[in-house]
């Protein structure tokens, strides 16, 4: 792992803000002006060849001095080994897409735009993915309502499918905590005992 370290520090062209080994994976930081020249080189040297795009993700961190965190997870099935590469990005920049170098990321961005709200410039297809098209907001991010904006539901007497704003209902409510099993667990110990 040593060895894949000082080879890319040695003949990658790109600036690499941080490169780590970290249980037994080299996780590479670098800033949205690099990340294509490196993914690129990272795929195409005879030394690396990470070819396979395993896992794209966000990371948001409000507090921070960035907004997000992009992370790309990469395998080199020839040389099995694992790499990670960080792009930190600030909230409203955009990320360049990586679906000329690697195939895989198409749904990857497209559930990134649509839960993280990062728009993926040169993206074939970017739209909403796992939320309905008229939703409002990206879900993942961490100032998202926990209870979200509107509730879907069907009403059976105009046969079709309802938007309406959420309603939290706290009533008091009595529940009985005791467990309809404790004749049973009881009579099960008592025969134990015997």
């Amino acid at each position: 792992m040593q060895s894949t370290i000082n080879h890319i520090k040695d003949l990658c062209k790109t600036n690499l803000k941080k490169i780590n080994l970290i249980k037994d994976e080299v996780e590479i930081e670098t800033d949205k002006a690099n990340l294509i020249s490196l993914l690129t080189f990272l795929k195409d040297d005879q030394s690396c060849l990470f070819e396979q795009l395993t896992d794209l993700t966000a990371i948001d961190y409000p507090n921070y001095g960035f907004r997000f965190l992009i992370v790309y997870q990469l395998l080199s099935v020839t040389n099995n080994q694992r790499i990670r590469v960080l792009c930190p990005l600030m909230e409203g920049e955009t990320i360049q897409s990586v679906s000329n170098l690697y195939q895989s990321s198409i749904w990857a961005e497209r559930e990134m735009w649509d839960m993280f709200g990062i728009f993926v410039e040169g993206h074939p297809d970017l739209r909403r993915l796992l939320t309905d098209y008229g939703f409002q907001g990206h879900p993942l991010r961490k100032d998202f309502p926990l209870t979200g904006h509107v509730e879907v539901g069907y009403d059976v007497d105009r046969k079709m499918v309802t938007y309406n704003e959420v309603e939290l209902v706290q009533d008091y409510r009595d529940f009985d905590f005791s467990s309809p099993w404790g004749a049973t667990n009881k009579n099960i110990t008592d025969e134990e005992n015997k």
